[in-house]
């Protein structure tokens, strides 16, 4: 499946073609995306507590994943997505502009270098014994 979740896909087939909207959630097995947006139904809601007041709520249904394309983020165009070794990294690739369409890649390296860093060492603060203070007792016991 060539979708991800908070990709932007434009909805090519269906009553909503046309339609452009940010992933919500994908299942791949059962080869389906939820658009925001798109697909919408009205479900009644009852009042499970107390204080709630039953409601009909808008939710988003699932639709086929062959009716959607992504939409390239650097173009703007909806596109096929095309694959490519970046970095010993199968990225997402618009073949239109070349621009990669995982925006998590280079930020995925960013936070690797941030972990490889040495980590701060913890230090225990320990109150420092006074010289006078002991012999002080000292002083008391005897």
């Amino acid at each position: 499946m060539n979708v991800k979740l908070n990709d932007n896909v434009l909805v090519i087939s269906g009553k909503y073609a046309g339609k452009t909207g940010k992933v919500v959630a994908t299942s791949p097995k059962h080869g389906t995306v939820t658009v925001e947006g798109v697909n919408v139904h009205k479900k009644a809601q009852k009042a499970r507590k107390a204080n709630e007041v039953s409601k009909i709520a808008e939710i988003e249904g699932p639709i086929d994943v062959s009716n959607v394309m992504v939409v390239c983020a650097a173009c703007g165009k909806a596109v096929r997505v095309k694959h490519s070794l970046i970095d010993g990294k199968n990225v997402r690739v618009c073949p239109k502009c070349s621009a990669t369409l995982d925006s998590g890649v280079n930020g995925k390296a960013a936070k690797k270098a941030a972990k490889t860093e040495a980590p701060a060492k913890r230090v225990r603060k320990r109150a420092k014994k006074e010289e006078g203070a002991e012999t002080a007792t000292d002083d008391k016991a005897e």
